[in-house]
């Protein structure tokens, strides 16, 4: 608190100018039309070159382990391990100080998503660029304010009489005191009072989340008129008066009970949107006016079918200018996020990227009247306007467009057979169907209203909120996950480094021997330095307390790199029969938690002894040595472009993500897992030696992924020294990577390796399953039954085909039985994908078989209801048969046989105590429709049926079939009659 009140009492002076400069300076006396590219470098230069700041790339938009993200949404994402104090202290993020960057963002989905809104309005997009510059315990407010003044000012030349500022003014409820330290910077700085605004929590106090490093924020809104005092329009969400740059000051933590307590370091996190500033430096009240997407617009315009973008808003004429608005911003979006590796799927980010695909293709298609490729054919514009953006996104884009005019095809068809069971057409839709067209078929839901509306049919809207409500739910628990109870905070680490206690040392994880194929792991006795309760630092837990402990040295390998934590327990000194089971590791800044619910009590200074259990490390570290000669398999036999996307190592199975055009074949499949065995029989010596990063980085043929390294890094190489790599200048064909795991020392001790599951997770990226040793010797087993009981199918088939329909059908079963056998069990996928298409030949013979049958048994019952019957204009009657295809084909074989007859049969089912029901009418002037004459009669007895103006079916209750058969000819009668 005496630094804040040292900060209030310091003379400003120097800064009083700033205002006073620029503030008689007319917007006139600025030649609007400043480049977007120019915009962006002139910031980062401006606190690069005159401010001492780090340029840090901007990091993907996919979020870099942070499962509570879809997207990167703001500039911050990327520094929250500094902001939480768990930056690996080895890694260069550990030591940024001073940091500037222009960072990608999306904002769709997830807490913070704009999608919605995009299009409606003039300033909101799903993709945009957030310039940031931080301060990690180094400058803070009175710098901050004073940088962004005189970048504005000074540097864009921006009327000081244009910019408003706001301020925190403090909440009781909370015990925060406004904020009379940033007012009086601003004011010092020549900011009038009149424009010194304060407001509340909402608006100027910024929170990471529910717990973690907060603090009020100050921010900088434009007026586009001007002239005037538009003090009263700040933060009402107009055109006019916006926001443009938002400076963060980090000086609270808020803990689990919500109450706030100062950080130990201090530190700066500011936001200013490229697109927004854009429009203001280029005199444009639309962020769409600007060069950053005029181009796009003109390209939309060149395709479609309509007249020009014309900037329309409220009265927008048929939607086409919010059409081009959303097709210009989905298009970056897509462009940003493809290049990034997110592809358009079924989950999480990939299903969001879905959604704003096909919310762009319905834009183009249904309302600018573009032709089918237009979105892919922006591409180029995209990269045009944005820098490292790569062209292959447009086969992407234009399959998944492709996919998407399909299911709008296949959606209009489901729509009108919903439509055709309705019996009154001016009753509302079901919500059910409304939702499985956006949730399965990818429908914008204005589309499904648009459509239902040119029929005069509204959705259930009850309904469907309630289930859109129910989704988000479960979509919510699964993404926000649950924060391990034992994490430790940012101001519990603090106060670790500040009490001197020691990082972890955890290189026993590493210290393993083989004897004679024995891995001995070493003994590992420890101190214990803390213990955290979950919410502070305490010196003793009792019996039955989940705490996390941190021990002076620990042989466990924490989560990270992909690969799961250790399992064991701990014993205490002079209490070795009592056991304290670990139930998960993790890594923070430095120091190695154990998490642990205490089996007696424990105290700081206990002597203790770590239990591995060197079972399920042993499996974690054959898998972890599989995965990376997977990746080398998977190189050699694919080529040099397939890239790792993601894995994970568990002690049963591995999992592996990689960039690929499309599923792998069955040769490659072989080919594959052939070459993943030659070394695992070769018994290849598995190395490791750390390195400076640098240095790591000059081997040939090393393999990285998108990850923040420590230096100096492990590196893992199979079959060839470090150090020989480290000399070889040739292309040597080996297994070498940065990794962090542990790893066997001999391949041999894999085994065995199966890939049990490879299948595309989204266009360009598939992911294989793997098992290994005594599990992948029970795959291969259970493969060769399989192939046996395959073999036996089709010798049957091919020695005797079927005589009787019910034989026929019971072979036709034990396919399908077979098949899901063969897509459940786990077995090798190259066989798996054999034996799918021989069991897909069997079926198709089998149903061949079946559907001739019955054919064939179908014309028999219908000759001899014509011969009892004639052909009369109603012919209604029983037949004896449990197969709904028999019956329907009886009635269409009567009814070519006497073209003439309203023809309903029913057939009584003996097992469910239920009746079959089946009719047409004669296709030319029919008196009534089939599906009216269905309903009447399955409704009688309480069932449901559907079907078109000419054939239809249903099913009704009870084994008593007379009554119905009396009803179904009295209707029909009635009906000709009329």
């Amino acid at each position: 608190m005496l630094r804040l009140l040292l900060r209030r009492l310091r003379p400003l002076s120097r800064l009083r100018s700033l205002f006073s400069a620029r503030s008689d300076r007319s917007f006139s006396g600025y030649v609007p039309g400043l480049p977007a590219a120019r915009v962006r470098s002139t910031f980062l230069d401006f606190f690069r070159e005159k401010h001492g700041h780090l340029l840090v790339p901007s990091s993907p938009v996919r979020p870099r382990g942070d499962p509570s993200l879809l997207f990167v949404n703001a500039g911050m994402n990327q520094f929250k391990p500094i902001f939480l104090g768990r930056a690996d202290p080895r890694s260069e993020m550990a030591s940024y100080r001073r940091v500037v960057n222009s960072q990608k963002c999306v904002r769709a989905g997830g807490k913070h998503n704009d999608l919605e809104d995009v299009g409606r309005d003039v300033y909101h997009h799903t993709f945009f660029e957030m310039l940031g510059n931080w301060s990690f315990g180094d400058y803070f407010k009175e710098e901050a304010c004073s940088m962004a003044w005189s970048l504005l000012t000074e540097h864009y030349g921006i009327p000081a009489d244009r910019l408003y500022v706001s301020y925190f003014s403090g909440d009781a409820e909370s015990g925060l005191t406004a904020d009379e330290e940033t007012r009086q910077i601003w004011l010092d700085i020549g900011v009038p009072p009149k424009r010194l605004l304060p407001f509340g929590l909402k608006e100027n106090f910024w929170e990471m989340g529910d717990t973690g490093p907060c603090g009020p924020c100050t921010e900088i809104h434009y007026d586009h008129v001007g002239g005037r005092d538009a003090s009263s329009l700040v933060n009402t969400d107009g055109p006019d008066v916006v926001e443009i740059w938002n400076l963060v000051f980090m000086q609270y933590n808020r803990d689990v009970d919500r109450s706030l307590l100062l950080l130990p370091q201090f530190s700066v996190d500011t936001g200013m949107g490229l697109e927004r500033l854009v429009s203001v430096l280029q005199g444009k009240q639309s962020n769409y006016d600007t060069d950053l997407f005029t181009p796009l617009l003109h390209a939309i315009h060149q395709r479609s079918g309509v007249g020009p973008y014309s900037g329309r808003t409220g009265a927008d004429l048929g939607k086409v200018d919010t059409a081009y608005r959303v097709v210009a911003d989905h298009i970056r979006t897509l462009s940003v996020c493809i290049a990034d590796g997110v592809h358009p799927g079924m989950s999480g980010a990939e299903l969001v990227l879905r959604r704003i695909l096909r919310r762009a293709v319905r834009f183009c298609v249904e309302v600018l009247q573009a032709p089918r490729g237009t979105l892919a054919n922006l591409v180029p514009t995209v990269t045009n306007i944005l820098v490292n953006i790569s062209l292959n996104i447009m086969d992407v884009i234009n399959e998944n467009e492709a996919q998407f005019l399909s299911s709008l095809q296949q959606g209009t068809r489901l729509i009108h057979r919903t439509l055709n069971r309705m019996d009154n057409k001016h009753e509302v839709f079901p919500g059910s169907v409304a939702w499985s067209l956006h949730r399965d078929l990818g429908f914008p839901l204005d589309l499904v209203d648009l459509m239902l509306e040119e029929r005069g049919v509204r959705v259930d809207h009850q309904e469907l909120d309630r289930l859109m409500a129910e989704n988000q739910k479960v979509a919510s628990e699964l993404q926000s996950g649950v924060r391990s109870q034992v994490t430790l905070d940012v101001v519990s680490l603090a106060e670790l480094h500040g009490a001197g206690v020691p990082h972890t040392d955890d290189s026993l994880k590493y210290r393993y021997t083989l004897d004679q194929d024995r891995y001995v792991f070493p003994a590992c006795f420890a101190t214990v330095l803390a213990l955290y309760d979950g919410q502070t630092l305490v010196s003793e837990v009792t019996e039955g307390q989940r705490c996390g402990v941190i021990l002076d040295q620990t042989c466990f390998y924490s989560e990270q790199g992909g690969q799961s934590h250790d399992q064991g327990y701990f014993t205490r000194d002079g209490l070795q029969d009592v056991l304290y089971p670990v139930e998960s590791v993790i890594h923070a800044g430095g120091y190695v938690v154990h998490e642990v619910t205490a089996a007696d009590s424990l105290k700081t200074g206990d002597q203790v002894q770590l239990h591995l259990d060197q079972a399920h490390r042993l499996s974690c570290m054959v898998k972890h040595t599989a995965t990376h000669i997977l990746n080398l398999a998977l190189r050699e036999v694919l080529g040099p472009s397939v890239q790792q996307r993601g894995s994970h190592v568990s002690a049963d199975r591995l999992r592996f993500d990689f960039s690929v055009k499309g599923s792998l074949s069955v040769s490659q499949l072989q080919q594959v897992e052939r070459c993943v065995n030659d070394i695992i029989s070769a018994n290849q010596i598995v190395h490791s030696q750390e390195l400076p990063l640098h240095k790591a980085r000059t081997i040939r043929g090393l393999r990285t992924v998108d990850e923040v390294y420590p230096d100096p890094v492990r590196v893992v190489s199979v079959g060839a020294p470090v150090s020989e790599l480290l000399d070889d200048q040739t292309d040597r064909q080996t297994s070498v990577e940065l990794c962090c795991g542990t790893h066997l020392l001999q391949t041999g001790s894999i085994q065995d390796l199966v890939i049990v599951s490879e299948r595309q997770l989204v266009k360009g990226i598939s992911r294989i399953v793997a098992v290994t040793g005594p599990d992948a010797a029970r795959a291969r087993e259970a493969g060769q039954v399989l192939s046996q009981n395959v073999d036996y199918l089709s010798n049957r088939l091919s020695g005797l085909a079927p005589t009787s329909l019910d034989s026929s059908q019971r072979f036709a079963k034990e396919v399908g039985v077979l098949s899901d056998a063969v897509d459940n069990t786990p077995i090798p996928q190259w066989q798996r994908r054999d034996l799918q298409s021989r069991l897909r030949t069997l079926q198709r013979t089998s149903n061949t078989a079946v559907r001739k049958l019955e054919t064939r048994e179908a014309a028999v019952r219908a000759q001899a209801l014509l011969e009892k019957n004639g052909r009369k204009d109603v012919l209604v009657d029983s037949v004896d048969t449990d197969s709904p295809s028999v019956l329907m084909k009886t009635v269409n074989q009567l009814s070519s046989a006497s073209p003439h007859s309203h023809v309903m049969l029913l057939a009584h089912q003996r097992h469910s105590g239920k009746f079959l029901c089946a009719c047409q009418v004669p296709k030319h002037l029919p008196s009534f429709q089939a599906s009216d004459w269905a309903v009447a009669v399955c409704h009688l007895r309480g069932g449901s049926a559907g079907g078109s103006a000419l054939v239809a079916k249903g099913t009704g209750n009870g084994s008593d079939i007379s009554e119905a058969l009396s009803w179904a000819k009295t209707f029909a009668r009635q009906k000709i009659q009329l």
